[in-house]
């Protein structure tokens, strides 16, 4: 598979061509949402199989589907093989819909109208600062899911999907098993709450989200075992929280927020701390690493911005947030990655 378009060859290319290259990222994308809307991996789970036989389970033309399934393969999806049959690589794999650690979800997800519109009018977000996503559709994100079942149910499953890439990463890189009472708030239908207290059958949980997202847990937590170790509160991270507990998690929640908002979330965390100073508040989020490298969080850092005017943090702009919320960074994340910002309410008076 020497043909494969990666990092090494790309360099090796004339600086004009990595340039135009760059800019076929829509094509691709495009390309990759058609061939796991379609299942062409599953398809292709027992074996090799050509571009008519394809054709003829996922309802396409031949002639359009060969040639959608050879710039999947210029870019190593799928292979070619020189009979004319294709056949799935290991990067392939992670399009199948039934295998551990598939990517189906989040392709379907990152290729979605949602997102194509978005950045359709990332011009506007440049201009205004205002979200893109608003001037595409009229309406903010989150009433988008509302409004449109099949969009929110395929965000839900995407969002699900990456709490299953992260979580174990997040859970083997810091000891939640110190915290007897966890509250994870906005954590959807539980399953990295489900996923803590399954490694740490001492701890219990207690799960806040909005009613139709937490409607869904009861099942999750049965499943993984755990149901009998949570409790389950509707609300939201606006709104007073549970009181008491001895660490809160925020996964994922703050970046969909600008500092003005995520202050106003992380206060409410800091009053239910309140009068509980060895308490602890967790939060879950990409930490963007150094400029002029590469790392994911700066393309999700625009995700956040043409969505709802959102943001992914460095070290720095974390700091400066929680100095300003009265939590105190008392770790040493890791840039560049996932990973856990172990925070303690800071006393009255005291300087960070």
């Amino acid at each position: 598979m020497t043909g494969v378009v990666g990092p090494a060859m790309a360099a090796a290319l004339p600086p004009h061509v990595q340039l135009l290259l760059l800019t076929d990222g829509k094509r691709i994308s495009r390309v990759l949402h058609a061939v796991a809307e379609l299942r062409v991996a599953d398809e292709l789970a027992d074996g090799p199989l050509d571009v008519p036989e394809l054709a003829s389970r996922t309802g396409t033309r031949a002639d359009a589907l060969g040639r959608v399934l050879r710039v999947a393969a210029a870019f190593g999806v799928f292979f070619e093989q020189p009979d004319g049959r294709y056949a799935l690589t290991d990067m392939g794999q992670a399009l199948r819909s039934d295998v551990p650690g598939s990517q189906r979800d989040m392709v379907l997800y990152n290729g979605s109208g949602m997102l194509w519109r978005s950045y359709g009018e990332l011009m506007h977000t440049l201009r205004t600062g205002e979200p893109a996503f608003r001037a595409a559709y009229g309406h903010d994100f989150f009433e988008h899911l509302e409004r449109d079942p099949d969009d929110g149910a395929m965000f839900d499953r995407a969002m699900t999907r990456m709490s299953h890439a992260t979580s174990r990463m997040l859970i083997d890189s810091f000891d939640f098993g110190r915290f007897e009472r966890i509250a994870d708030i906005g954590g959807g239908h539980g399953f990295f709450l489900s996923e803590i207290l399954g490694e740490h059958p001492k701890s219990r949980g207690v799960l806040v989200d909005r009613p139709s997202v937490v409607a869904e847990a009861p099942e999750l937590l049965a499943g993984a075992g755990v149901a009998d170790r949570v409790e389950i509160v509707e609300g939201n991270f606006f709104e007073p929280l549970p009181t008491g507990w001895d660490a809160y998690v925020l996964k994922a929640v703050l970046h969909d927020w600008d500092d003005e908002r995520a202050l106003a979330i992380l206060g409410r965390v800091r009053e239910a701390l309140a009068g509980h100073p060895e308490g602890r508040l967790l939060i879950c989020e990409f930490l963007v690493g150094p400029p002029n490298r590469w790392d994911r969080g700066k393309l999700l850092d625009l995700d956040m911005l043409v969505r709802f005017g959102g943001r992914e943090r460095d070290p720095a702009q974390w700091r400066e947030l929680l100095d300003a919320a009265g939590f105190a960074l008392v770790n040493d994340p890791v840039p560049g990655r996932w990973a856990v910002l172990e925070c303690r309410p800071v006393s009255s008076g005291e300087h960070t």
